[in-house]
């Protein structure tokens, strides 16, 4: 028997926290997770168009075995700079890999495009992201906020605002598998301009909105409508469990858990998308099988990465001001 976490999101996985920060008249924001411990991990990378920073450290190949946080960032390339904050913050706590008297906290990131939703992007001599992590690290909390918050803020998909979303299960051997996605995919998460999202299968109760699948899709939803040019959009994604992994079975959990995006998004992992999963485990439960047990886990996260990516834009909300942007999910079901 499976069922969500106690929260229904990402840090019901005991050590995790969430950090958010955003700026309205910007339209951008970032997303910071901190853990108690350094954290296993590994990366895979679906999308044409990825901007990110220290992923190189995650390779099965690198030296450096763990990390110390994980970014989440609007901005572009111009975001990466949020990572730095991160480890001002962490640094300040004494936090990082050793080398000698030196601490340096590994802090791979990955960013979002949001240049041009709006917003106001003449931030004068540097841009905000490394102010506006630093923030988010110092508010980080076990309860956050899903929809127009951190890194999701600025988020917007083919036909909705997008945002930011988390979802859990514990599995029947009582493994706490979450996830947290911020969406602002070139692809639509709802089957043509219907209430139903393309996730809806792997619903958990009305997480969002309990509208179930169509009979029948409407053959015009099968036809590919996506936002913007290249490297303009993204969904990123992390998936997080309490078993333990070492690296190289992170890396088969994120390469299924992929699975997850193509689920809720259509369509998905397209040359406009820096599409990317990070998969990180903090240990504190025995390891799986190699074989069966990961295979189950990695079903399980692909699950649960579309229930957080259909939470992100059913929670999400519209832009308070002029120029508006794409409707809200909601909004966008009222008028129906």
């Amino acid at each position: 028997m499976t069922a969500p976490g106690p929260n229904n999101i990402i840090t019901d996985i005991a050590g995790l926290r969430i950090g958010n920060a955003h700026d309205e008249k910007l339209r951008s924001g970032v997303t910071v997770l901190l853990c108690e411990h350094p954290l296993n991990a590994a990366v895979d990378v679906r999308g044409g168009g990825t901007g990110t920073r220290e992923t190189s450290a995650l390779e099965l190949t690198g030296a450096v075995q763990q990390i110390h946080a994980l970014v989440l960032s609007g901005g572009s390339a111009f975001g990466l700079d949020a990572a730095t904050g991160v480890q001002s913050f962490l640094r300040g706590k004494g936090q990082g890999f050793a080398v000698g008297e030196a601490r340096v906290p590994i802090v791979p990131q990955a960013i979002l495009f949001d240049l041009l939703n709006g917003g106001d992007k003449d931030w004068g001599k540097r841009p905000p992201y490394q102010d506006m992590a630093f923030a988010a690290c110092e508010t980080a909390a076990v309860d956050f906020t899903l929809g127009s918050v951190g890194a999701g803020y600025g988020a917007t998909t083919y036909n909705l605002k997008g945002g930011l979303g988390s979802a859990s299960i514990v599995t029947a051997s009582g493994i706490t598998i979450g996830a947290l996605a911020a969406v602002n995919a070139s692809g639509s998460l709802t089957i043509g301009a219907a209430k139903h999202f393309w996730a809806a299968p792997c619903e958990m109760g009305c997480e969002f909105g309990g509208f179930g699948s169509p009979a029948k899709p409407p053959p015009e939803a099968l036809t590919p409508a996506l936002k913007g040019g290249p490297g303009m959009s993204t969904t990123l994604v992390i998936v997080a469990t309490d078993a333990a992994m070492d690296r190289g079975m992170l890396k088969r959990l994120a390469i299924m858990a992929q699975t997850g995006i193509a689920r809720a998004i259509y369509p998905a992992h397209t040359p406009l998308d820096g599409d990317i999963v990070f998969a990180l485990s903090t240990g504190s439960k025995p390891a799986p099988d190699p074989f069966a047990g990961l295979a189950e886990l990695g079903a399980h996260a692909a699950n649960v990465t579309a229930r957080a990516i259909a939470r992100g834009v059913y929670e999400a909300s519209a832009f308070s001001r002029e120029p508006h942007g794409p409707p809200a999910y909601r909004d966008a079901v009222k008028q129906e």
